[in-house]
């Protein structure tokens, strides 16, 4: 089911929200259940839970590459810096693995996104005393999200280069994500293009149509470092 779908379903992103695990466990429920009796294999074609699905909010996007991608930061800060891609690719590199989970109900576990702490860039672009959030924009032209700075500080929240060990594909919103592990995964901004320091928090695409702006999933440590 598309983003699109579920929004018609729900009141609010926020019911979304809270419906998720409940989606989740009841699909992966139905399809263990019903591969155990169909002899047809059509359960086959069903969407398989445990996989990532594609999802965009314009009808077609641009594709990028090391040729042609950069990455601007900008807004509150004393050097505003632009990045390639190999530039990207020789900063300090950090790994996450955490569970990935979506509004729409799907999950995949464990999975592994390497890339460079977004507080690192932030760091080396010097935020401003009067910054309290960062802004994100994306090369597909519509899509932004948001963050408070010390959300953005976590060492859990990455400029992500790479997914289960891979350079990130498009179809995943690469060469460059978003990637905050302990929210749901629209927070993970793809086709990543620009990084802005504000003074308050401005809602991201999804925010404006209802969800939550603090997408924490339930067992979050919201106080990490």
């Amino acid at each position: 089911m598309g983003r699109r779908a579920l929004l018609g379903m729900l009141a609010t992103g926020a019911a979304g929200l809270a419906a998720a695990p409940y989606l989740q466990r009841g699909w992966e429920g139905f399809l263990a259940s019903a591969s155990q009796v169909d002899a047809t294999g059509i359960t086959g074609l069903l969407p398989n839970p445990g996989g990532f699905r594609y999802y965009s909010v314009v009808g077609s996007v641009p594709r990028k590459d090391e040729t042609n991608y950069t990455l601007r930061i900008d807004g509150l800060v004393d050097r505003p810096t632009t990045y390639s891609l190999p530039q990207l690719r020789d900063l300090p590199q950090s790994r996450v693995v955490h569970d990935v989970v979506c509004t729409d109900g799907w999950r995949v576990n464990k999975t592994p996104f390497t890339g460079v702490k977004l507080a690192d860039l932030l760091d080396a672009a010097g935020v401003r005393s009067e910054g309290k959030a960062v802004r994100f924009t994306c090369f597909d032209g519509a899509y932004t999200e948001s963050l408070t700075l010390e959300q953005a500080r976590r060492s859990d929240v990455l400029i992500a280069l790479t997914l289960q060990d891979k350079p990130i594909s498009h179809a995943q919103g690469g060469p460059v994500r978003l990637y905050v592990a302990p929210m749901y995964f629209y927070k993970s901004a793809k086709w990543l293009s620009g990084i802005s320091v504000t003074d308050k928090v401005v809602p991201g695409y999804w925010e404006e149509r209802g969800y939550a702006v603090d997408g924490w999933l339930d067992d979050a440590d919201r106080h990490a470092a």
